[in-house]
């Protein structure tokens, strides 16, 4: 008999067989030998099966009438004890019905019902039991991933107007067990004055998330979520003070790891009164922390400007040069943010092209000391306000985002069209996306092999090297390292080599590029034709528009 060879089958008239090769899968990790016999297994059949295969466990599924299900239980029970096999392991997985009748019949040592976390699953087939000791949770992002990966940890932000509700939403969530990750969102008055709790204007408390005041409040929220399944937590920086931010999240949270901007929080959105050259150096300095630390690091940079519609060769550049700059902090695992349908009205052939090219070009960078984890969500901006419609885009989004086989789903929540998500509300929309992925992790087409997603690919990446290489020219000043800067980047945006439609009427800004929707991608336009231009010629225009300027 071996040891390690599970056997299964959808018994009776049953053809539902997702969830058993679901169960297959894991049990292929696990180091299992496998072998489906498929859907509507007579009980005759699977009895001779396991009499040749003399398997160490048998897996079968039912997923239509209880009362069927019973006599069909009681045939495979009477079968087994006939041929001499009452011995042998026997699992079960249905529904919540089928499961309960599974279990009163006495033959399955293990009836799942649907409900189960795959870590639930994935500790049983290591041999153990829940309730017989505590499953450990990692508490760190890339142990995290190694339990689960190919399943993508799911995070999700969180953060209520009052400190309270936030508190026992937290517990609440983490119960669950729906997620791994949970996001801390401060108000903008922790964001900016958290340090400075002199210049809060109070009226304000409250207005974008958690009024969070002292670090005791980030260790009490903590400590509020070290049950269910101890997801890990995480904050995002303040837009000033940077590095005490960083210095009380560690300490506080055990932040999992660090999410800065390159460019932003700065006079370039008005978050903070920073200066383009002051951000950089600050927010470079910052990584530079997380990394001497060997925490990870997520530079929120490329949707930024895409949520300004920047046309996608600038979004895919700005990608490239924030995990440049990552690198160069010394930053070894880098959390690279994709971020779907942004702008919301861009197609999902033209998404999964412009990541894949963001994807691409970072790989370039990675060497045995500066590795990508891939992490995908959906634009908030694209969700309807209806939440019929919002859970459908929640779906969607979803799984057009699996193109890029992400390490983590950041699941944004179906109701945030109209309101920040409740407890219940973010429960609800991380059950949504194990939904998707429970149909469409495993055996899915790809969706990177379309042509039209591989045109505009390369088109992508064509325009991206033009405009990096733009970022060396000495029209901008004389530097070692241009990518990494800051007066070079400052200039470069300043002066409109990095520029988008929303920076119009920001003295620190251009503001003057034009872009448009054009089958489904966002691309920068002639302003006197309005026909699309290529990279090659708004540079060129820039250049010589700078010359002349000199």
């Amino acid at each position: 008999m071996s040891t390690k060879k599970i056997i299964g089958a959808a018994i009776g008239n049953c053809v539902h067989v997702a969830g058993l090769h679901h169960f297959l899968k894991l049990a292929e990790a696990e180091g299992y030998i496998t072998d489906s016999l498929g859907p509507a297994v007579s009980i005759e059949r699977l009895i001779k099966a396991i009499s040749l295969e003399q398997p160490h466990t048998v897996a079968i599924s039912y997923r239509l009438t209880p009362e069927v299900a019973i006599n069909l239980f009681n045939e495979l029970k009477t079968g087994l004890e006939n041929a001499g096999l009452s011995k042998i392991r026997m699992l079960f997985g249905g529904t919540p019905p089928l499961a309960l009748a599974a279990r009163e019949s006495g033959l399955f040592v293990k009836a799942f019902d649907g409900t189960e976390s795959i870590e639930e699953i994935k500790y049983y087939l290591r041999g153990g039991t829940k309730g017989e000791e505590k499953i450990v949770y990692p508490g760190t992002l890339i142990e995290r991933i190694g339990q689960k990966y190919p399943y993508p940890l799911l995070r999700h932000h969180f953060g209520r107007p009052t400190f309270a509700e936030t508190i026992k939403g937290s517990q609440k969530i983490a119960e669950s067990g729906v997620l791994d990750v949970l996001s801390l969102g401060p108000d903008q008055n922790a964001q900016e004055h958290f340090f400075h709790t002199e210049l809060m204007d109070h009226r304000l408390n409250g207005a974008g998330g958690v009024p969070l005041r002292t670090p005791e409040d980030m260790e009490n929220i903590f400590n509020a979520t070290r049950t269910g399944n101890y997801p890990l937590l995480r904050c995002y920086a303040g837009t000033r003070d940077l590095l005490k931010w960083a210095e009380m999240s560690v300490k506080t949270i055990h932040n999992a790891w660090g999410a800065i901007p390159l460019c932003w929080y700065s006079v370039i959105d008005g978050r903070s009164k920073r200066t383009l050259k002051e951000a950089i150096s600050e927010n470079q300095l910052v990584m530079r922390w997380y990394a001497e630390r060997g925490i990870p690091v997520e530079v929120n940079e490329s949707h930024q400007w895409s949520l300004r519609d920047a046309h996608d060769a600038l979004a895919v550049t700005m990608a490239f040069l924030a995990a440049y700059n990552a690198k160069k902090a010394g930053v070894e695992h880098y959390v690279s943010q994709f971020m779907f349908n942004t702008p919301p009205e861009t197609s999902a052939t033209m998404d999964i092209a412009k990541m894949l090219v963001k994807k691409e070009l970072i790989e370039e960078l990675e060497d045995e000391n500066f590795v990508m984890i891939r992490e995908v969500r959906a634009g908030i901006a694209h969700f309807s306000p209806v939440p019929e419609i919002a859970k459908g885009q929640l779906a969607a989004s979803a799984l057009t985002s699996l193109a890029l086989k992400p390490h983590i789903l950041h699941v944004v929540g179906f109701s945030e069209g109209d309101h920040a998500t409740l407890p219940q509300e973010l429960i609800e929309s991380c059950n949504i996306v194990h939904g998707v992925l429970r149909n469409a992790l495993h055996g899915f087409p790809d969706m990177t092999n379309d042509n039209s997603v591989i045109s505009r690919k390369e088109e992508l990446k064509k325009d991206a090297r033009v405009l990096l290489s733009a970022l060396k020219s000495p029209l901008l000043g004389e530097s070692s390292d241009p990518w990494s800067d800051p007066l070079i980047i400052e200039r470069a945006i300043k002066t409109g080599l990095l520029d988008a439609p929303h920076f119009r009427g920001n003295p620190h800004l251009r503001g003057t590029i034009l872009t448009r929707l054009i089958n489904g991608a966002w691309m920068a336009i002639d302003s006197l034709t309005g026909d699309p231009i290529t990279e090659e010629q708004r540079v060129e225009a820039y250049f010589s528009e700078l010359t002349n300027y000199k």
